[in-house]
């Protein structure tokens, strides 16, 4: 599909209303060619999220969901810690 815009005096072009609001990358390898493709933005503080590692121990943490929780023995863990604090002192 090609269409023929007219860039306004403040230098802004519209793309038309089915684009609003949406985010864009502008590619230009060269003087007078412009691509632009629609893309989404991944906020600085969640970009740890798409990395190899991270997605590896969120994958592992998500498989806990398939497992029903167990009963917790309350009385061998408290055994368990107070044995451990003993250690530590």
């Amino acid at each position: 599909m090609k269409s023929i815009k007219q860039i306004g005096a403040s230098g802004q072009i519209s793309l038309g209303k089915e684009f609003a609001g949406r985010t864009v990358v502008i590619d230009s390898n060269e003087p007078g060619i412009w691509v632009i493709k629609t893309a989404q933005t991944i906020p600085d503080g969640e970009l740890w999220l798409h990395q190899a590692a991270a997605a590896e121990r969120l994958d592992r943490a998500l498989t806990c969901l398939d497992h029903p929780p167990e009963a917790a023995d309350l009385d061998a863990l408290e055994h368990h810690l107070n044995a451990f604090f003993a250690e530590t002192k």
